[in-house]
């Protein structure tokens, strides 16, 4: 045998260093047309996204469309995990086409982005397959994503990952910034986040915790 493993993770995993977070018009208006996932679950999902990239410090965009004039607020789900934090607001259905948010692009400075938003059809497609063509590493955060119907929904994700884009969930997101429960720094972080928005699993840490004391840390 002519390789040999070492205990190394993957370069295409994620870490909190190596990306920046991209969050697109989590909005009421867009909202009540998306069927592709029930409303509840995709706030959940989107509670859980963005309390664990704040959580571990990845820089984070947040920007809207049309915020005033049609489309309304950002989930605050997603404000209250970015208190103070600026929105880009855009009347652009591309988010990569503008200037404003491009420019918090290059500020932040990561090759590695992560997208999420509504629609995935419109809002996210435009930036990921942008992003693609400029040399970026994307991937897509599937189920905090949504869409008018569930064909809508597959044929967009389709279509990125035909481009080269990688999709991942909100809690796989959530695990793979964490890594290692050895990690007690983030330990508390990552099991508060699971316990909230974390569903099934999140009550099987309530229940193993309050039952038996475990943690995962140990051996």
């Amino acid at each position: 045998m002519s390789i040999k493993a070492t205990p190394t993770p993957a370069k295409a995993l994620l870490d909190p260093s190596n990306h920046a977070l991209v969050l697109i018009d989590f909005q009421s208006q867009m909202a009540f047309a998306t069927k592709s996932i029930a409303p509840e679950l995709l706030r959940n999902n989107a509670a859980l996204l963005a309390n664990s990239a704040a959580g571990f410090a990845v820089p984070t965009i947040l920007t809207t469309v049309a915020e005033k004039s049609f489309s309304g607020p950002m989930f605050s789900e997603i404000t209250d995990a970015f208190p103070g934090q600026a929105l880009f607001d855009r009347t652009s259905m591309n988010t990569w086409e503008d200037a404003a948010v491009i420019g918090e692009v290059n500020r932040i400075g990561k090759e590695r982005l992560v997208f999420a938003g509504l629609w995935t059809s419109v809002c996210i497609v435009g930036p990921v397959l942008s992003a693609l063509e400029q040399g970026y590493d994307a991937y897509v955060i599937t189920d905090a994503s949504g869409d008018i119907s569930t064909e809508a929904h597959e044929r967009a994700v389709e279509r990125m990952v035909q481009a080269g884009a990688k999709p991942i969930t909100s809690l796989q997101y959530l695990l793979e910034l964490q890594r290692d429960w050895a990690r007690a720094e983030t330990y508390d972080l990552t099991t508060g986040i699971a316990r909230k928005w974390g569903g099934a699993y999140g009550l099987g840490i309530t229940y193993a915790k309050t039952m038996f004391g475990a943690s995962e840390g140990s051996h």
